[in-house]
C-alpha cells in the first residue's frame, strides 16, 4: 500500500483526487500540505476516514517517513520547486499537468529524477479513461482507416471560479491553452500514437482573463500526416468533444473526456451502420494513482511517465510562440 502525500491541496484535490483515492485499492493518502494552514486543518476534519496529517511546509511533507510518494498539485509555477524537493528526498513524484511553466523546467525535473533513480510521472489522467483507451483501440485496429483529421475541444466556465490563480501569469503556465489544451494534446498524441511536429495557434483575451488567454484554437500537424484542431475556452459550459475522422469512417463522442457521467462513443464506417458503446470513466482518478503505485511497487510501466509531460510542454511552448508571433512553429 503506497502512502501518498498531496503537495498543494486545493480545489483539484477536493473535487478529483480525494474521491479517486477513496476508490483506490493500492494506495492511500497520509499527508498534505496547503498554503493556507487553517484550510489544511479543515481538510483533516473533512477526510477523517484517511490517516491524514497536515504538514507545515513542503519540506516537512517530502521528508516524512510516513509518506512514500508525492502528488504535486500546487500551482504550475511551483511544480519545479516541489518536484525537485521531493526527488531530493528520493520520493517518487506524480506531478499535475502542465508539468511545468516551460520545457526547460521539465528537462530539469527529468534529469533530477534520473539522478535520484526514482519514478517521475505526469498526471495526464485521461490516459486512464476507458473512453480514450477504446478510441485508441479502434484507431489502432484500422476500423476507420488512416486518421486524416482530429478535433478535440475543452471548455469550462472560469468567471468567479475559486481557482483564482489560473489567471495569474506568475503562477499559471497560461490560460486554457496551458490548463486544458494540454489534455487535448496529450489525448490526441496517445490515441494516434504519434507526435506533433508543428503548431499554428490563435488566442483571444478579455478584461477578466487578464494577462492570459480566455480562448484559443490550435492547428496541430502530426508526423504521420494527421491534422488536428484543438479549441479551448474558459467562457463556456463544460464540454469535451473528441472526434477522429479517417479514410474509412469516424469515431468519437461529444463528451469523450468527461468523468462525470457515462458517455456514448460512436463509431461509423463509411457506408456502414453507426455503432454506439456506453462507457463510464468514473474510476479514472483511482486508476491513475493505483497505476503509479503499482509502478513504484513492481516496476510495471506507467503510461504517463515524465517524458510525456515534456513532450506536451514542447507543444505548449510552440503554441505560445505561435500566438505571440503569428507564425507556424515547429515543435
Amino acid at each position: 500500500m503506497i502512502r501518498y502525500g498531496i503537495l498543494g491541496f486545493g480545489l483539484h484535490a477536493v473535487r478529483r483526487l480525494m474521491p479517486g483515492f477513496s476508490q483506490a485499492k493500492r494506495c492511500t493518502v497520509t499527508g498534505l500540505w496547503r498554503r493556507d494552514q487553517r484550510k489544511a486543518q479543515e481538510v483533516l476534519n473533512q477526510y477523517s476516514q484517511f490517516p491524514l496529517r497536515a504538514y507545515d511546509s513542503p519540506e516537512a511533507l517530502c521528508s516524512s517517513p510516513d509518506v512514500d510518494a508525492i502528488f504535486v498539485a500546487s500551482p504550475d509555477a511551483l511544480h519545479l520547486q516541489h518536484v525537485l524537493m521531493a526527488l531530493e528526498h528520493r520520493k517518487p513524484v506524480l506531478c499535475e499537468k502542465p508539468m511545468a511553466m516551460n520545457s526547460a523546467e521539465c528537462e530539469r525535473m527529468l534529469a533530477a529524477a534520473e539522478r535520484a533513480r526514482v519514478p517521475l510521472g505526469v498526471a495526464q489522467n485521461f490516459r486512464f479513461e476507458p473512453s480514450v483507451n477504446r478510441i485508441r483501440e479502434i484507431v489502432a485496429a484500422g476500423t476507420i482507416g488512416k486518421a486524416l483529421l482530429a478535433r478535440s475541444e475543452f471548455h469550462y466556465y472560469m468567471r468567479q471560479h475559486p481557482r483564482t490563480w489560473i489567471t495569474d501569469p506568475g503562477l499559471a503556465c497560461g490560460g486554457p491553452v496551458g490548463d486544458v489544451a494540454v489534455h487535448c494534446i496529450d489525448a490526441l498524441r496517445y490515441i494516434l500514437q504519434d507526435e506533433v511536429t508543428a503548431v499554428f495557434a490563435r488566442a483571444l483575451h478579455d478584461k477578466d482573463s487578464g494577462a492570459v488567454e480566455s480562448a484559443a484554437t490550435l492547428l496541430l500537424e502530426f508526423r504521420q500526416g494527421t491534422l488536428a484542431d484543438v479549441t479551448v475556452s474558459t467562457r463556456a459550459e463544460y464540454r469535451t468533444p473528441l472526434w477522429i475522422t479517417g479514410e474509412g469512417g469516424l469515431v468519437g463522442a461529444e463528451d469523450a473526456l468527461t468523468v462525470d457521467h457515462a458517455i456514448a462513443l460512436h463509431t461509423r464506417p463509411i457506408g456502414g451502420q453507426i455503432s454506439t458503446e456506453h462507457i463510464s470513466n468514473d474510476t479514472t482518478y483511482s486508476d491513475q494513482v493505483d497505476a503509479f503505485a503499482l509502478h513504484i511497487e513492481s516496476g510495471v510501466p506507467f503510461v504517463a511517465p515524465g517524458i510525456e509531460g515534456l513532450r506536451n510542454q514542447q507543444v505548449l511552448d510552440a503554441s505560445y510562440r505561435s500566438i505571440t508571433g503569428g507564425t507556424r512553429e515547429v515543435v
